[in-house]
């Protein structure tokens, strides 16, 4: 089995900064790419940013210049800096890492529970 949870969430004022982090945990034979998603109420869930394994990075338009990925390969983390939040960034903030089972050898994509920001004064 493998496991992500996610932590870092919370309310926060606008301007203000928040990390998120999420690791993985199970029977993990490699990760590739890992990313962060959010859902809006009434909103489709949508890429906020993702890094794969060699590091290379993307960002929705909106969060560019705001917000950082990083991950820490060694303990199957990957973090979500996120700076200069705004109200439009509240959401439900979900981890996604694409991970090969070291039991069965499958690639699935796998989620983590989500954790709540919301950014309001």
């Amino acid at each position: 089995q493998v496991q992500l949870v996610e932590s870092g969430g919370g309310l926060v004022q606008p301007g203000g900064s928040l990390r998120l982090s999420c690791a993985a945990s199970g029977s993990i034979c490699s990760i590739s790419t890992m990313g962060w998603y959010r859902q809006a109420p009434g909103k489709q869930r949508e890429l906020v940013a993702d890094i794969t394994d060699g590091g290379v990075t993307r960002y929705e338009d909106s969060v560019k210049g705001r917000f950082t990925i990083s991950r820490d390969n060694a303990n199957n983390t990957v973090y979500l800096q996120m700076n200069s939040l705004k109200p439009e960034d509240t959401a439900v903030y979900y981890c996604n890492a694409y991970i090969t089972s070291s039991t069965t050898y499958y690639t699935l994509a796998y989620w983590g529970q989500g954790t709540q920001v919301t950014v309001s004064s």
